[in-house]
């Protein structure tokens, strides 16, 4: 049985996602869910919990679209129809990246 480990609000977003793991070229994802700790994204390639990277996301705020990146690490992935699901938890964000997080979370 898997256990629900997130924790906080978490609110629907689908916008376009870049995955940097360390070693390894960008690769294109599509955001699902975020919450004031991390994200959840599709992506077509495995990883492994506890790989680290940096994951770049796209979100509006106060209707202006707003890169983020922010250094994250993969806290699980399940093969679902013909993609992963990855959840990312946020290693260390700064400030201002986390102030557009909670803004759009409101």
């Amino acid at each position: 049985m898997l256990v629900d480990q997130r924790s906080g609000a978490r609110k629907i977003v689908r916008s376009k996602a870049v995955v940097v793991m360390d070693g390894m070229p960008p690769k294109q994802g599509r955001t699902l869910d975020i919450s004031g700790s991390g994200l959840s994204l599709t992506f077509d390639h495995k990883l492994a919990a506890g790989d680290i990277g940096m994951v770049s996301f796209e979100l509006f705020v106060e209707g202006k679209a707003q890169v983020l990146s922010c250094r994250s690490r993969v806290n699980y992935c399940i093969f679902s129809g013909d993609h992963f699901k990855i959840g990312f938890q946020f290693m260390n964000p700064d400030m201002a990246t986390m102030a557009t997080i909670n803004k759009f979370l409101r």
